[in-house]
């Protein structure tokens, strides 16, 4: 069990876009064991490779609810293929912005192709809060965060805070 550190705002890394990955190979496998004990221990619902420093196309999540088994989902070179019409607001969060929440809009349902880590195409389709926690995840391979669909000024208020702690904290 390795838990990786988790990189927060303003680290430039979450704002770059993350490389497919050519093979599912032992190294990756070993990453997505990773990425779910990191984000378990976080805790969170979801953690995208670049979040912990790692530039490749791989996302994790499980949204087992309280006292349910775990349900791990590894997506490797994620695409979402459709995207529904229906629109809901939900609450978000994310381990790379810690303790802050806010509302943000997105596509109720989704339609997403992907990779497993058995080297497997899958085809999947998810609404409610699966969706949300997919667009979510697969936002951060392309350096998106969920801030960028905030107003302007709620966006740069977070952005300046973290930047005023993250000078605070090189001193």
């Amino acid at each position: 069990m390795a838990i990786r550190p988790i990189l927060v705002i303003p680290d430039a890394r979450l704002r770059a876009v993350a490389d497919p990955i050519i093979e599912v190979d032992d190294e990756i496998k070993t990453l997505a064991k990773d990425m779910l004990d990191t984000m378990y221990d976080a805790p969170g619902i979801g953690l995208a490779a670049p979040q912990i420093g790692v530039m490749k196309r791989i996302v994790v999540m499980d949204l087992a609810g309280e006292g349910e088994p775990a349900a791990p989902l590894v997506m490797i070179n994620p695409e979402i293929t459709h995207f529904g019409d229906q629109m809901q607001v939900t609450e978000e969060g994310c381990l790379s912005i810690p303790e802050l929440y806010y509302e943000v809009e997105r596509p109720n349902d989704v339609t997403v192709k992907y990779t497993d880590l058995e080297g497997k195409e899958v085809t999947k389709e998810a609404e409610g809060k699966l969706a949300v926690c997919i667009q979510h995840e697969l936002d951060h391979l392309d350096g998106v965060l969920y801030i960028d669909y905030l107003s302007r000024l709620k966006r740069d208020r977070v952005i300046k805070k973290f930047d005023k702690q993250a000078k605070l904290a090189a001193r």
